[in-house]
């Protein structure tokens, strides 16, 4: 029988506020898949937007995924976190094993060859947590492992190098320290976000394989707390909830995409992330789940245009917790968590596989602190009043870091008064 062990894939907290000075706005112009053209590491952009495609394929197929095993639910996930877990434990897999996890982040490999994959996950994630301004982003990987498993040099060597990976020795054998020890590194490496993320742990787990992105963003135009009043979200036919609706009037990057009847706002972090806003009109939801692709996300930035709007946001918190091995094993993953794994690359001996992938994920987005006076912009309002654009009923949320091309979050929100 196979050793089993755990990868561990972790979001932690996305936390949009907005507060201090405002910049002026730089960011007119630029799409979440448009690298900036003042990048200082040219070299490195080139590797890391050639894996851009890919990335984006996978992150929408993962989508179709999630929605299908939660349908009706909230859904929040980090495809960047899933598709870099994955590609640094392809460097310890071999023949089919390895071909199946890289064809199944959306890899051709008639295409690509596995070391400008390799290296494309190298660059992207030192750019990553990098970030030329005021958004900040980390992510770490790191591996936890029993004194008697013995990675091979060359594995832990390139993953190091590679990955930025962390390693560990752990005794599994005393579940209860293995835990201590795990989360206590995790709440650490997010600034307090997650904690006990790994419980119940197995006393046969010989190794945990984990990927943490942590990321906190100031939206570039602040929402006033005092403008935030109690209002009605509608989650579906029969249920209505109050939830705090935060609001702002000013020109913002709008469209209507009448293939798919849904309203699409822009909203800009200070920094080089930016979140699409998609409100689906009455019934349109399925369509839109079923219909996104990247070729979507492209469409709707080349058509954005500045509107003055009023617009009406839910202030929310979601989490959620999701073990995502059948997800994967549907998209193709499938050896690694059977008899049939090779992971030979990272012990020596085909004698791992993977028993469990989990994956969570929170998301806090408010109007926290205040705008400076200084800071405050003037606007210049027709007399006319502006359309009312209300996110009151099941909408989605897009997050793309703009200097790597990196759709770093994907979230359904169907009802915002429910945590997890």
């Amino acid at each position: 029988m196979k050793i089993t062990f755990y990868i561990s894939l972790l979001l932690a907290g996305l936390h949009a506020v907005s507060h201090g000075h405002l910049p002026p706005n730089h960011h007119n112009g630029h799409d979440p898949n448009e690298p900036k053209h003042h990048m200082h590491h040219a070299g490195e952009a080139i590797a890391c937007l050639k894996l851009v495609p890919n990335n984006a394929d996978f992150a929408f197929q993962f989508f179709k995924e999630i929605i299908l095993e939660v349908p009706n639910k909230n859904a929040f996930f980090s495809p960047v976190s899933i598709s870099t877990a994955f590609a640094m434990l392809a460097l310890g897999a071999r023949s089919t094993t390895q071909t199946q996890i890289l064809e199944g982040l959306s890899f051709n490999l008639t295409e690509i060859q596995e070391k400008e994959i390799q290296e494309g996950f190298h660059n992207l994630i030192h750019m990553l947590n990098h970030p030329e301004s005021k958004v900040q982003l980390n992510m770490v990987n790191a591996i936890f492992l029993t004194d008697k498993l013995k990675p091979l040099k060359k594995f832990l060597d390139d993953a190091k190098a590679l990955y930025q990976l962390e390693a560990f020795t752990t005794d599994f054998n005393n579940p209860r320290e293995a835990e201590k020890q795990i989360n206590d590194y995790v709440e650490r490496k997010t600034h307090g976000k997650i904690t006990n993320l790994v419980k119940d742990m197995d006393p046969q787990t010989v190794m945990l394989l984990g990927s943490f992105v942590f990321f906190k963003g100031n939206w570039e135009k602040s929402f006033k707390p005092e403008h935030t009043e109690e209002r009605e979200f509608f989650v579906d036919a029969e249920t209505t909830v109050k939830v705090p609706m935060m609001h702002q009037t000013g020109r913002f990057d709008f469209y209507f995409d009448e293939d798919l009847s849904c309203t699409v706002v822009r909203l800009h972090y200070n920094g080089s992330a930016t979140a699409f806003l998609v409100l689906p009109a009455k019934g349109k939801m399925k369509q839109l789940e079923q219909t996104l692709v990247k070729e979507t996300i492209q469409e709707w930035s080349d058509h954005l245009f500045k509107r003055l709007l009023s617009l009406y946001f839910p202030r929310f918190s979601i989490s959620g917790s999701y073990e995502i091995t059948n997800m994967l094993s549907k998209m193709g993953i499938v050896d690694v968590f059977t008899d049939q794994a090779d992971l030979s690359g990272i012990t020596g001996t085909p004698d791992l596989k993977v028993s469990k992938v989990v994956h969570k994920a929170s998301l806090d987005v408010d109007e926290r602190g205040t705008e400076a006076a200084a800071a405050t912009a003037a606007e210049i309002m027709t007399m006319s009043l502006p359309p009312v654009i209300e996110f009151n009923r099941p909408f989605l949320m897009l997050i793309f870091d703009r200097d790597t091309n990196s759709t770093l979050f994907i979230g359904k929100i169907v009802n915002p008064a429910i945590t997890s």
